[in-house]
């Protein structure tokens, strides 16, 4: 990968996220234009789990060490967490995941089988003590806004839960114009980083293999990738260097289900234990866009660009016409800017937004007429057209979360 490429540069270049050591290593801030990005993104995939049947909730970042003593993070996971805080006679932890949460979150509330799937997710935020040396622009970060999910479900469940989470990686994948490298069975090792359950770790991997041949899926078994409590499903990316990580999992858990002591009401009246089902579509935020910025190179889908239209009127006088086309962006939910004279010729300004997806150049024939002459990032030119028209096209593009520009120009 060049330096060109690296998203750490890009991201910095395109005032998308910065860092400053006074706010410290590992933990970068987001500039209005990339908080665009990622606000886009979390409603992205806040409505494709809201279509899917998620109730969506809000959790504590901080928990008491005694939740993550019952759930196994304390005795396997402790030397990725920041150490605990003391607080009127108690201690208290900045959360390593969320699953632990959740689990509380369906235990507060009793369950009949007629519930099940029940399916809880959070775009929450999660901490990591990670050293310094594998700190990195967002891909390694200490503060993670993570995209996560927990499916309580019967047994016979489990595997309709898990091939829909691939299926919705699949299309998340698809209008994010991402392309997985592959998919990983992440399995325990030797030594003592797991749960020592061997009989759930049986029927978890059982399950997970099953989906993946049910789904049709080519996959690698990895040994040592696993979860401290269970096997995963894991879709792996790779970066412009061919690098390779980890941006989606899938993952049944039958640890903390017994941990939190988590039951559910079955048709004979008697408890039974759920099992849980982890996903995540997009992983981190701050890892997805890492990768959206290499994928793209700043050129992201329109649907997720920054600025989604860039209005360029040509002299002084076309500036009122430029003013009213972005108010109607406005009113159609398009991020729209005004590139006037003064920031240069015409040509300056066109090279300046070659991001842009879409260019709106109003010169004197266009403000007569009421119409704009639409340039598309990929070079195209087309005949100057009504304003409405050109906007009911592009918020149509960007409404069904499109990768293409235009479509098909003879419509």
């Amino acid at each position: 990968m060049t330096t060109s490429q690296d998203h750490r540069r890009l991201g910095r270049e395109l005032d998308l996220f910065d860092t400053d050591p006074l706010i410290g290593a590992g933990l970068p801030y987001w500039l209005p234009d990339g908080a665009a990005v990622r606000h886009t993104l979390e409603e992205y995939i806040r409505d494709a789990e809201r279509r899917a049947g998620y109730q969506h909730v809000y959790s504590p970042v901080l928990g008491k060490r005694e939740l993550y003593e019952i759930s196994g993070h304390w005795a396997h996971y402790s030397d990725d967490m920041f150490p605990p805080m003391d607080l009127g006679g108690e201690q208290v932890v900045l959360r390593p995941s969320l699953c632990p949460h959740h689990a509380v979150i369906y235990r507060s509330r009793s369950h009949s089988y007629r519930e099940l799937p029940l399916r809880i997710a959070e775009l929450g935020g999660m901490y990591r003590s990670e050293l310094s040396g594998v700190l990195g622009g967002l891909t390694r970060v200490r503060a993670i806004q993570l995209n996560d999910a927990h499916i309580f479900c019967t047994l016979d469940q489990v595997e309709a839960e898990a091939r829909a989470a691939l299926e919705m990686i699949r299309r998340a994948y698809d209008a994010l114009g991402i392309t997985s490298a592959r998919y990983r069975l992440s399995l325990p090792g030797p030594g003592g980083k797991y749960v020592a359950a061997p009989d759930k770790w049986r029927r978890s991997t059982a399950l997970l293999t099953d989906v993946l041949q049910r789904s049709g899926l080519p996959y690698e078994a990895a040994e040592g990738e696993a979860a401290f409590y269970g096997p995963k499903i894991d879709v792996q990316v790779t970066d412009s260097a061919g690098r390779e990580s980890t941006l989606s999992t899938v993952q049944v858990d039958f640890h903390q289900p017994e941990q939190f002591d988590l039951y559910y009401v079955g048709a004979d009246g008697a408890r039974h234990r759920p099992v849980m089902v982890h996903r995540s579509i997009i992983g981190s935020v701050e890892r997805a866009v890492a990768h959206l910025i290499e994928q793209h190179q700043g050129a992201f889908p329109a649907w997720l660009a920054p600025t989604q239209v860039a209005i360029l009127p040509i002299s002084d006088d076309e500036l009122p016409n430029a003013v009213a086309h972005a108010r109607r962006c406005a009113e159609l939910r398009l991020r729209a800017q005004i590139a006037g004279p003064d920031r240069g010729t015409l040509g300056a300004r066109v090279r300046e937004a070659r991001l842009v997806p879409y260019q709106a150049v109003i010169g004197p024939k266009e403000a007569a007429e009421g119409s704009v002459a639409l340039r598309l990032r990929d070079g195209r030119r087309l005949d100057p057209r009504p304003v409405s028209d050109d906007l009911a096209r592009i918020g149509a593009l960007v409404e069904d979360h499109r990768t293409d520009l235009w479509g098909d120009l003879a419509s």
